[in-house]
Formats: C-alpha cells, sequence, structure tokens
C-alpha cells in the first residue's frame, strides 16, 4: 500500500502565519500537524517531512495559546471596562 504524501510545508506556513498574522490558523496547524504524526507513527504517510510537521505543530500550539490569552485578557478587559462604566 503506497504511503500517503506529507503535508509539511502547508502545515509549517499556517504554523509560522499563526504566530505573525491570525492566530487562528495555528489551530489548524495544530490540529493537522497532530493529525500528520499519527499517521507517520502509524506508517501510513511519508516520515519525511517529520521535523518541518512537528515545527509546523509547535509553532501552531504557541500561536492558539496567544489566541486563547488574547481571549481572556480582552474578555477581562471589557468586564473592568463594563463595570467602570456602571459604576460612573
Amino acid at each position: 500500500m503506497p504511503m500517503k504524501p506529507h503535508r509539511a510545508t502547508l502545515i509549517l506556513v499556517l504554523g509560522i502565519l499563526g504566530l505573525v498574522f491570525c492566530q487562528l490558523l495555528g489551530v489548524f496547524a495544530w490540529t493537522m500537524g497532530s493529525n500528520d504524526l499519527k499517521e507517520m507513527d502509524q506508517g501510513r504517510m511519508d516520515p519525511a517531512g517529520r521535523s518541518n510537521t512537528q515545527a509546523g505543530r509547535i509553532c501552531g500550539i504557541i500561536a492558539t495559546v496567544l489566541l486563547a490569552l488574547g481571549l481572556v485578557f480582552m474578555l477581562l478587559w471589557i468586564f473592568v471596562f463594563g463595570a467602570a462604566l456602571a459604576a460612573a
């Protein structure tokens, strides 16, 4: 049975773009990277792109954490600002 080609370049690009431009892309890099690494471990995908897949996945994880922190900060800011407006 032939192996699937790896998507390492796509995952790495999504991870980097997630860090630089749009953190939402990091979620896709993290998910795709995790799935591809599982398939590589099971021997169903070409393992030649493992290092780039891992790098893209890590970038995706960092971008996703930054997205979550940004959302928490934004909600906290809205809550504090809203409370200040209500008190005024």
